[in-house]
């Protein structure tokens, strides 16, 4: 990447500015102002293990674009950091931020969590664009939850394009997941109103319908028949669905959350369960009133 500038497995044919540089040294990350961790959620820990283990300036602002939970702990990313780096101003970002996208130049909006509004403006002026439009929030857990919630949901909306099941059974099925986003992210500490915004309906649409999505993809092969080992033996990027299906899955079962497209995703994931059976008892569950 140094040499060509090209990111080649990860945004084939976008050239990286002139004032990017590469590094795989993090004593290079001691005394930045800023860092943006972007791993995967499983890596996430080991990394800011990692890091915590150098001297890293207490002043510099750790900001996490990973969307997923931990699975066991049930922690959000932001509370990873927290728990390695308690000196340090921690913010987080999520929105409909497709990374092709996004490299493209093409119009896209975000928004930046923290309890810290003079930082939170900071992050916006220093973050946004003409092109990249940058919104605020004090509340970081809706913003971390919508983010990571919608994968899981878009696996399922991905298995539905693959069963080829039309745009009504679709758009059904999205309103009924953001039901049940609110549902399970309301009783994890999240805001109803987040969840309305950006990170939550706006990451929603976006990851479900798009054909950029790596988790509707993931979905969209398993409703085609391809076997579970065989599509992640062939990705080289990560669906952020696949781990965070399981932490979701035993956070609705501590809280007492009923998530039914959660439990069957989980279940063809993790447990073997046809999809077409899991998409069949979706559609066999009682009709009740639209509340919750």
């Amino acid at each position: 990447m140094a040499q060509t500038r090209l990111n080649s497995l990860y945004l084939p044919g976008v050239v990286l500015p002139a004032n990017i540089s590469l590094s795989n040294d993090l004593n290079d990350c001691l005394d930045a102002e800023l860092i943006v961790f972007v791993t995967p959620s499983v890596a996430l820990r080991s990394v800011a293990s990692n890091l915590a283990s150098h001297r890293l300036n207490s002043s510099a602002v750790l900001l996490s674009c990973t969307k997923g939970i931990e699975h066991g702990t049930g922690m959000r990313m932001s509370q990873i950091l927290n728990e390695k780096f308690p000196q340090n101003p921690v913010a987080v970002l999520s929105g409909p931020n497709l990374a092709a996208e996004v490299a493209e130049g093409l119009p896209t909006a975000t928004v930046v969590g923290c309890r810290d509004k003079s930082l939170a403006k900071h992050l916006q002026q220093e973050l946004g664009g003409s092109r990249f439009r940058v919104y605020t929030s004090e509340e970081i857990v809706g913003i971390e939850l919508g983010g990571a919630l919608k994968n899981i949901f878009a696996i399922a909306a991905g298995v539905s394009d693959g069963f080829g099941l039309g745009d009504n059974s679709k758009a059904a099925l999205v309103t009924r997941a953001l039901a049940e986003l609110f549902r399970l992210g309301i009783a994890m500490g999240g805001k109803d109103r987040t969840f309305q915004g950006l990170s939550g309906v706006g990451d929603l649409i976006a990851t479900c319908f798009s054909r950029h999505s790596r988790n509707r993809r993931v979905g969209q092969q398993l409703g085609e028949g391809k076997a579970l080992a065989d599509i992640m033996g062939d990705m080289k990027t990560v669906a952020e669905g696949i781990p965070t299906a399981r932490s979701a899955f035993e956070c609705a079962r501590k809280l007492g959350v009923e998530t039914p497209i959660i439990d069957q995703v989980y279940a063809v994931l993790h447990q073997g369960k046809p999809p077409a059976q899991a998409m069949q008892e979706l559609l066999e569950r009682d009709q009740k009133a639209e509340q919750g």
